[in-house]
């Protein structure tokens, strides 16, 4: 009877270490998991950011034969450009996505005053395609920043910050919009 209890013992011990261990493997994966849907989704966003900064040259000789006076916007569009080539980390990028955006906002305001550019088939066409890309980023900020806030709950929820204390994670910065981006576009003429 007692070799019988201690049998019984030892199995439930077995079953306990196995259940914890198996508890902390699955905490584990799901701090791995969340890790990779975040670079999975910054890798998104940097796709389209290259899409669109591909695009801008075009955009830009498209227009420049109509707003010859609009030398500072177009310019502002090439120095954000520049700007985004040479980043390499993820602040830097998303800095200089923000002065693409602001940039772009003021382009296609000004276009409103150039009739014949508006009624140009390549400046609407890139037009339709920035915007498209635009409109694409802002979703993929947004996945970006979820996934980002779920592994920071993650990594600071009890027990899964013992585990992640033990693989050395720490907080994902979000994707945030700039100060410049919240204002309304400023026209002049």
């Amino acid at each position: 009877m007692a070799l019988g209890l201690a049998i019984i013992i030892l199995v439930v011990v077995i079953l306990v270490v196995v259940g914890i261990l198996g508890y902390f493997i699955g905490i584990y994966n799901g701090l791995v998991r969340l890790r990779n849907n975040i670079k999975k989704s910054w890798g998104n966003i940097d796709v389209l950011l290259k899409q669109r900064t591909d695009e801008l040259p075009k955009l830009i000789a498209s227009v420049k034969g109509y707003m010859k006076h609009e030398k500072g916007v177009l310019t502002e569009i090439t120095n954000a450009r520049s700007a985004i080539m040479k980043a390499k980390t993820m602040p830097e990028k998303a800095a200089a996505d923000s002065q693409i955006s602001a940039a772009l906002k003021t382009l296609f305001a000004v276009a409103e005053n150039y009739p014949q550019l508006k009624a140009n088939e390549n400046f609407m066409h890139l037009q339709q395609r920035i915007s498209g890309i635009e409109n694409e980023l802002a979703d993929r900020r947004e996945f970006y920043n979820d996934s980002a806030n779920q592994f920071n709950i993650r990594i600071e929820s009890f027990p899964d910050m013992i585990v992640a204390n033990v693989m050395k994670l720490t907080p994902k910065e979000m994707f945030k919009v700039s100060e410049e981006d919240k204002k309304d576009v400023k026209v002049e003429f």
